[in-house]
């Protein structure tokens, strides 16, 4: 058969069955991206004779005499195509996995636009945007060309966006390489078993299989998938292949084979004998005497609080008397808020390549967030040479905290060991949502004390959270979840006593917010309720309550920390969002059954991980004017690419275009911790703006010595050093130098400081059916000074987008049995361009002293006021306090008829 591929024809035969997304990869185009295979993302999208389709549905032998244009191909030899431009120009892509299905999708839209653009997109998703600068770029609403008074300060586009919207941007699996096996992992059908034998050998004699991995072949080496720069905040607990399973889903063996398909059929025939172990679901039951143990490690060893008790972790402690200032209340609320387990559900599943290089070491390219770390732990648990392992990434396709663990790499790099081939393993989207990690499942016991006045007496906080099968980040999940929501309040007494919990569950991990959207989410739905008892207005509540410059930072202890207020917005954007929340918005739906409310909530979190967060920078001059600057840190959709440009570029007093970027390659010279908590700009974009100062002093003093005069009379210009009247070039300073002109710039992530973020809504629910319409959705943003206006908005629409999907649709459902039963985009509910309002995004005007340029982070924190100030409008609508999201309109319709019963 033949076909035509972005203008090139082409009579390689597709394999029998084969889709014509996988046929199109096989030919080099890697535009073209897997993000489902069971068409509910749109992110394969191509044209067919200008049609429009999911090729991961298409069989490759439809397209026999057709013209097929991918991303690849849409651009003419004229330049980019229209949209292509606007999506440059609006920055309608965050980590840019998504972008070139959505403008396939876009490009073959009716100019006129009669189509409406939600029913048009239903068939994309985008987890990174919140879509508002996708729509503005398909309708050409293009932002104004304001600079913000310099490079920082003004909206850039990213440096890799003509590379993101041609497909040319290489992710992870976007490479050729020769010689490449396949790995298929056999998964664990018991929530909790014993493997007594695994009979392998029909599965070996299968036509191309290279090699199978079972526990006999992994290492004793017990370790955590969790990443941190400290490996002992994390409790050691897991193995690459164990001979007890604990959770549905769990490795059991690998297969490594020539394709596959091949991978796949000896997965099949693999023959396991299991023993059936008890299990335990429930954290509460997990933690009572007799119940079914999940870890029997040692607890001195592995760190873990209490293995007799399934207990990962636990803190209690108290500052004041909360006794005392419960028994000083005139009134106290108490209520238990629970909060569901949620996928990340990033488009780029987790996957690696492996393979061994020339000289033996090995090589890892990896869709990760913390590539250094990842590197570190591959060389301790295989009992390798860090300095003979290197990972790398492409461009990520998102993370959300996912990233942040070690999911791929171990197995991969073991297969590699073993076998001595290069062995690529990317994940379903069906083993995304079994198999990694989900969000904590958390339920939280709050009781309130205060005076009739509204000053709060006493906090107490009891949380629990089901960590799942294995220990990943529920130590940090649990004390960071307690910290920044019970700082937040001035309150002289406080009480926390919390616990992360063992299940035979799916693990839970990283997630945006970090244990603060659980524990947030209660507080403020309790706060609410203790305002309208009191009869004050919710706003006024929090300004009589929230920590002010000055106030001392408390949470449950007492313990000094390296936490400062290098700026403080939180006044401001109380009074940005009351502002907004009455101005005219949309119009009520009409009738008698819709009932309209206001909600509110405030978050706040510290800007950079407690316990070390490392980062440097390099920057060297080239002849020409040019610099390249080197970073550990990668680009997943975070922007921090765009802002490490723009502060070496005004640093340095050269353009954008001057600065070519270098990331994400632990080869490179120094060390970065990795990109979560939001550090890329207020750690790593720290570093470089040293790295870039460092660079001017010693080119202004190479320049001043060549040119004979005083470093002081010099001046740093785009094309040298000018200085007495002259001027010398790049070219001579470095000549006369006689060393290349680089220098390094470092930064440790302290002392930190803290961001704020408050949202609110108005909306309207039908009393009748449950509906819920958001009517108005405004977020104010405590982001120091905004680096790039239009990226930092695009980060806080898309921090609130995923909170929405959370607070109305998302769930993360376990069986009875403990196995996920919605592993799919079509089951678990994200939202469309359909399902989500505008939000109405306004910055506080404040300048961070401890931030690169003034900047704090602002990545992660939009999420967490989200869920409760729905919460809180709904129960402003209707009367009704619910307690648990999803707010469906199952759910709500649910409690308006269990309020209206008698009791």
């Amino acid at each position: 058969m033949s076909m035509r591929i972005n203008g090139v024809e082409t009579d390689a035969p597709p394999r029998p069955g084969q889709c014509l997304r996988t046929f199109l990869r096989d030919a080099g185009w890697f535009g073209v991206k897997k993000g489902c295979d069971t068409g509910d993302c749109g992110a394969c999208t191509v044209h067919v004779d200008g049609t429009p389709v999911h090729s991961c549905l298409y069989p490759a032998f439809r397209a026999a005499g057709r013209n097929v244009t991918t991303i690849d191909g849409l651009a003419d030899v004229d330049g980019l195509h229209p949209l292509q431009q606007r999506f440059i120009a609006a920055q309608g892509f965050q980590c840019g996995f998504c972008t070139p299905g959505m403008i396939m999708t876009a490009a073959a839209l009716d100019q006129s636009r009669q189509a409406d653009l939600a029913d048009a997109l239903k068939g994309n998703i985008c987890r990174c945007s919140g879509y508002r600068a996708i729509a503005d770029a398909i309708d050409d609403i293009l932002p104004p060309d304001s600079t913000g008074g310099g490079i920082c300060g003004a909206p850039l586009p990213a440096p890799a966006s003509a590379a993101v919207v041609t497909g040319a941007a290489r992710f992870t699996m976007d490479v050729a390489v020769d010689g490449l096996t396949h790995m298929k992992i056999l998964r664990a059908p018991h929530a909790h078993a014993r493997i007594r034998a695994i009979d392998t050998q029909a599965a070996l004699a299968a036509p191309g299989v290279v090699a199978i991995l079972t526990h006999a072949d992994a290492p004793a080496r017990l370790f955590s998938t969790a990443r941190h720069q400290m490996a002992t905040d994390d409790v050691d607990d897991t193995r690459i292949l164990d001979d007890v399973v604990r959770f549905v889903g769990q490795r059991v063996a690998a297969v490594v084979a020539e394709s596959e398909a091949a991978a796949e059929e000896a997965c099949r025939r693999i023959v396991v004998a299991y023993e059936i172990l008890p299990a335990v679901f429930d954290p509460e039951e997990a933690m009572r005497p007799g119940a079914p143990r999940v870890h029997d490690k040692d607890a001195a060893t592995s760190r873990i609080a209490d293995p007799s008790r399934n207990i990962v972790a636990m803190l209690s402690g108290e500052v004041g008397d909360s006794a005392r200032g419960f028994a000083e209340a005139d009134l106290i609320h108490e209520g238990t808020y629970r909060s569901q387990r949620l996928q990340h559900a990033h488009l780029e599943t987790h996957g690696t390549i492996g393979w061994l290089e020339a000289d033996g070491s090995l090589a890892l390219r990896t869709s990760s967030q913390v590539p250094f770390l990842v590197r570190d732990a591959v060389a301790d648990v295989l009992a390798l040479d860090p300095a003979r392992v290197r990972v790398t990434c492409g461009r990520v396709g998102g993370g959300f905290g996912a990233k942040q663990e070690m999911l791929t790499e171990d197995i991969v790099a073991l297969a590699v060991l073993k076998t001595g081939r290069p062995v690529k393993l990317e994940f379903t989207r069906a083993e995304q949502f079994i198999a990694t990690t989900c969000r904590h499942p958390v339920a939280v016991t709050v009781k309130l004390g205060a005076r009739r006045d509204g000053t709060l007496t006493a906090i107490a906080l009891r949380v629990v959270a089901n960590a799942g099968a294995y220990g990943n980040h529920s130590p940090g999940i649990l004390f960071h979840g307690c910290n920044e929501a019970l700082i937040l309040y001035r309150c002289p007494n406080k009480r926390a006593e919390g616990f992360s919990v063992y299940t035979n569950t799916l693990p839970s991990g990283a997630f945006r917010g970090y244990g603060l959207s659980q524990t947030i989410f209660a507080i403020e739905s309790a706060l609410d309720d203790l305002a309208r008892t009191l009869g004050i207005d919710p706003f006024d509540l929090r300004r009589r309550n929230v920590i002010r410059p000055g106030d001392a930072m408390v949470s449950w202890s007492d313990h000094p920390h390296d936490v400062e207020m290098g700026s403080y917005g939180l006044d401001q954007c109380l009074n940005l969002v009351e502002a907004a929340l009455a101005e005219d918005a949309t119009p009520a739906p009409g009738g008698p059954d819709w009932a309209v409310g206001t909600g509110m909530a405030v978050a706040m979190i510290d800007t950079i991980p407690p316990r070390g967060h490392y980062s440097t920078s390099r920057i060297t001059l080239a002849p020409d004017g040019g610099y390249a600057l080197e970073v550990g840190t990668v680009e997943f959709g975070n922007g921090t690419s765009t802002v490490h440009v723009q502060i070496a570029a005004d640093v340095l007093g050269t353009g954008p275009d001057r600065i070519r970027l270098i990331q994400g390659d632990t080869a490179r010279p120094g060390h970065d911790t990795g990109a979560f908590g939001s550090t890329g700009i207020v750690v790593a974009g720290l570093a470089t703006e040293r790295a870039a100062r460092a660079l001017k002093e010693r080119i202004l003093a190479c320049g001043a010595a060549h040119l004979g005069v005083p470093e002081t009379a010099c001046r740093l210009g785009p094309h040298g050093v000018e200085g007495g009247g002259t001027q010398a070039s790049f070219a001579q300073i470095m000549a006369a130098s006689g060393a290349a002109l680089s220098a390094t710039g470092h930064a440790d992530g302290s002392p930190r400081s803290v961001a704020f973020n408050v949202h609110g809504f108005r909306v309207a629910v039908n009393r009748g059916t449950g509906e819920l319409r958001i009517l108005k959705s405004v977020h104010g943003a405590d982001a120091g000074a905004v680096l790039n206006p239009l990226q930092c908005r695009g980060q806080v629409e898309g921090g609130v987008a995923q909170a929405l999907g959370a607070a109305m649709s998302e769930h993360l459902r376990i069986g009875p049995d403990g196995a996920v039963v919605n592993p799919s985009f079509r089951a678990y509910l994200l939202p469309r361009l359909a399902d989500l309002p505008r939000t109405q995004v306004l910055f506080a005007d404040t300048f961070d002293r401890l931030g690169p340029f003034g900047a704090k982070s602002m990545s992660e924190s939009p999420f967490n006021p989200v869920t409760p100030a729905l919460a809180n409008a709904i129960r402003d609508a209707a009367g009704i306090r619910l307690t648990e999201p999803p707010f469906s309109p199952d759910s709500i319709h649910a409690a308006l008829e269990a309020a209206a019963q008698p009791d």
